[in-house]
């Protein structure tokens, strides 16, 4: 089995408008993305959007993402949330300077 790893950029974001459209161009999420809280749950929890063979072995690494917590909390909250939640796969925050 090999691990899917990707990468979710929050470098610039400062807003949840932000934050989707990242979310949908660094997770490759599908046209029908709703770009709202309960569509960034459902993609997040579809095991349907991510190879079979990679099951139980995918991750998402959120960067950058201190700026937009600390200028939104409460959005950054239930960002966290909806992550938290993901049944699909497994978020993760990079701690730290780029690498």
């Amino acid at each position: 089995m090999t691990a899917v790893v990707a990468t979710l950029d929050l470098d610039g974001v400062t807003d949840k408008a932000g934050l989707m459209a990242a979310c949908a161009r660094d997770l490759l999420l599908p046209d029908y993305f709703g770009h709202n809280w309960d569509a960034l749950a459902d993609v997040l929890s579809d095991p349907g959007l991510w190879p079979e063979d990679t099951a139980g072995d995918r991750v998402v690494v959120v960067r950058n993402w201190q700026p937009y917590a600390e200028a939104r909390p409460d959005e950054w909250a239930l960002a966290r949330e909806v992550f938290s939640q993901a049944s699909a796969l497994t978020v993760t925050l990079a701690l730290g300077g780029s690498s």
